[in-house]
């Protein structure tokens, strides 16, 4: 991972300001550049919103951004090379991106990474990262976003979370863990912003044909592909949905496996 966060490249074409006559919707997308956040990114581009790009893959993330706005004709991505790691350095690139959007109202925390593991194996150094990623990543930039919406009393927050976070399963601990307390911080998010009028959208996909599951899980069981988690997100965000699953069938089956008794539970092997 980088050391830093990457200063805003000063000669990308700006966004078009919003106006009354013309309003704009503005985003983050914080994890954008592959798999559901690239393809969220392009999602919400289309349904007209302006967005800030955030992403360590900088190759990957500027060609996102060519290609958004290439198809909209006009200026509607920024991109801010950032690793969620640097926490130190997220207030700085809030306010830059802030300033650059001209205004915030939707803010997508996708970032994430996964090892598996070995059914032998025990690796704290692959779990401390899975943590630092897909948890106090999240939990540093939707602390600086938080207080923003609050004060607006407006504003929606959507943070992609897991089926593997709904239980302790023994396939992969780690990553069990790291989603679990992203979806209980989300939760306790949104008991404390629903009452300021902000929406906190908890996503949890089971398997979509990532780069990564395509290659490290064999049997993708009701697997979507990334448009179609997109287009599903996209719905949940319009309805201002407080949790969904991604496909809707998980919903069901994860309403199985969380009634499981502990003592049959653990004799199971997935």
């Amino acid at each position: 991972m980088s050391d830093s966060s990457k200063p805003f490249d000063q000669t990308q074409p700006r966004p078009a300001p919003a106006t009354p006559l013309n309003p704009r919707r503005r985003g983050i997308v914080v994890g954008a550049s592959g798999g559901i956040g690239a393809a969220l990114s392009r999602k919400l581009a289309r349904e007209g919103l302006t967005l800030a790009l955030i992403d360590r893959n900088k190759n990957a993330l500027q060609s996102l951004c060519d290609e958004i706005n290439r198809a909209a004709g006009e200026p509607r991505a920024l991109v801010y090379e950032h690793d969620v790691t640097q926490y130190d350095s997220v207030p700085d690139i809030l306010r830059r991106a802030i300033a650059d959007l001209g205004g915030l109202d939707t803010f997508v925390y996708i970032a994430g990474v996964i090892h598996f593991p070995a059914m032998d194996e025990f690796n704290f150094s692959e779990d401390h990262k899975m943590v630092e990623v897909n948890l106090l990543g999240a939990m540093a930039w939707m602390s600086a976003i938080a207080p923003l919406f609050q004060n607006a009393k407006s504003g929606q927050i959507v943070g992609i979370s897991s089926v593997a976070g709904d239980r302790g399963r023994v396939g992969n601990p780690g990553y069990n863990a790291s989603k679990a307390g992203l979806t209980n911080y989300l939760e306790a998010l949104r008991n404390r912003l629903t009452r300021h009028g902000v929406n906190v959208l908890t996503v949890k996909p089971g398997f979509v044909k990532t780069t990564a599951t395509l290659k490290n899980v064999k049997n993708l069981m009701f697997a979507v592909e990334p448009d179609i988690a997109a287009d599903l997100i996209w719905d949940g965000m319009k309805k201002r949905k407080q949790t969904i699953y991604v496909a809707g069938i998980w919903k069901w089956i994860m309403l199985v496996i969380r009634h499981i008794p502990s003592v049959i539970f653990r004799r199971l092997s997935f």
